[in-house]
């Protein structure tokens, strides 16, 4: 029985030891202009913003991640309404 309950401890301190790996090393040659361009399309601009107001496509770039993100937390509060979560 100490064996197995030794062997069970060993076995489970092994799973969260640290192993060696071999760090590789890559060269990303993207610029920040193609960040989220899909490889055959090229960047998505149906409208012709990118190139009728270059200077606001970094700042509709911002809002769409904000947006994002609140999209994310509002997913989050439904889920947690409707399993009738509170926090007390």
């Amino acid at each position: 029985m100490k064996l197995a309950i030794a062997a069970l401890l060993t076995s489970a301190v092994a799973a969260f030891a640290p192993t060696k790996t071999d760090r590789t090393v890559t060269q990303l040659a993207v610029s920040e202009l193609e960040l989220g361009v899909t490889e055959p399309l090229g960047v998505f601009d149906p409208l012709g913003w990118l190139d009728s107001e270059p200077e606001a496509f970094e700042r509709r770039r911002a809002v769409e991640r904000k947006h994002g993100r609140v999209a994310m937390a509002a997913v989050v509060g439904t889920i947690i309404h409707n399993n009738h979560i509170t926090f007390d």
